[in-house]
């Protein structure tokens, strides 16, 4: 049984390529896997390992300036969930595209798992999905608004072209694990928007502490490893990833006809063009050769879903 750690901290760093290798080190020496994106905002991944391992990370991103109020959530998976460790340089730690966004200023009211039926069910609430449509497709709250987003850079037009729809409206946000809304509540904070919400520690704390039958969440959640989604109490969910467009799918959806292994599924299909599913089925040709020597494919399926955001 592997920890999974999803983690992120908005904190000043002013050289954050200094942090990297002794990260990587780290990780490496107590068999961590995973990725783990440094900007000199701060810093959010999802690492997986065995638990003392987990807790020499913790320990030491704890340590860094400015992290001791680091945000993280622990969960399990039965299978090594990332192939390998990544530590990486970015611009931001999740991309907004918008360089006045500042968590660290201001962000909404954060909601505890325990009070957020309450709140998202009153009438003058409205409850905003901030994840990406391919994860909102496979479960989501009652009564959430998906704004349909691509990325989460796209989310301030949708707000633009959108929020004539919320006067006079409290605004209740959501995400996976909650890095999207320390910036989405930032950012409707600067438009004006009196009362913002968000549910602290996102999805995930809210699947582990709400009990199923009191739930007001419907369907899974989608995450960033191996497990692909993730239920009530944090169990491993029935979804696979299409190595294809890092869709969710069933396993009923494998046995569609616009299915092939790492080429295409029912979602993507018409999205590729022929030369593209050619070089698709090389790259599957060559992760089973590799598989047939005994070595891991730098391609290979296992762990490959981008970070949140």
């Amino acid at each position: 049984m592997f920890t999974v750690c999803a983690l992120y901290h908005f904190t000043r760093f002013d050289d954050p390529d200094a942090l990297r290798a002794p990260l990587l080190a780290l990780c490496r020496d107590r068999m961590i896997t995973g990725t783990l994106l440094l900007a000199q905002e701060g810093i959010n991944g999802t690492v997986a390992g065995p638990a003392g391992g987990i807790d020499a990370l913790l320990a030491h991103l704890r340590g860094l300036p400015g992290c001791a109020d680091l945000e993280w959530k622990l969960s399990t998976a039965s299978e090594r969930p990332f192939a390998r460790m990544k530590v990486r340089l970015k611009r931001e730690i999740v991309t907004m595209g918008q360089p006045d966004v500042d968590p660290r200023a201001a962000v909404g009211h954060y909601v505890a798992a325990s009070d957020w039926n309450d709140l998202i069910r009153a009438p003058d609430v409205a409850v905003i999905d901030t994840r990406n449509a391919y994860e909102v497709a496979i479960g989501s709250f009652e009564g959430a608004i998906d704004p349909q987003t691509a990325s989460f850079r796209e989310f301030p037009a949708w707000w633009e072209a959108n929020r004539h729809r919320f006067h006079n409206k409290r605004i209740a946000m959501f995400c996976t694990g909650g890095i999207r809304c320390e910036k989405s509540t930032n950012y409707l904070l600067a438009q004006g928007v009196d009362e913002v919400y968000h549910l602290k520690g996102g999805i995930l704390k809210y699947l582990e502490e709400v009990p199923e039958a009191e739930s007001a969440w419907n369907g899974a959640c989608f995450v960033f490893d191996g497990r692909v989604s993730v239920g009530h109490g944090l169990r491993e969910g029935p979804h696979l990833l299409c190595h294809a467009c890092r869709r969710p799918i069933l396993p009923s959806d494998r046995d569609r006809p616009e299915y092939e292994h790492g080429v295409s599924c029912h979602l993507c299909i018409d999205e590729t063009s022929d030369e593209d599913k050619a070089r698709f089925r090389e790259r599957q040709r060559q992760i089973a050769l590799a598989r047939a020597r005994g070595e891991r494919h730098l391609h290979a399926d296992v762990g490959d879903s981008p970070l949140e955001g």
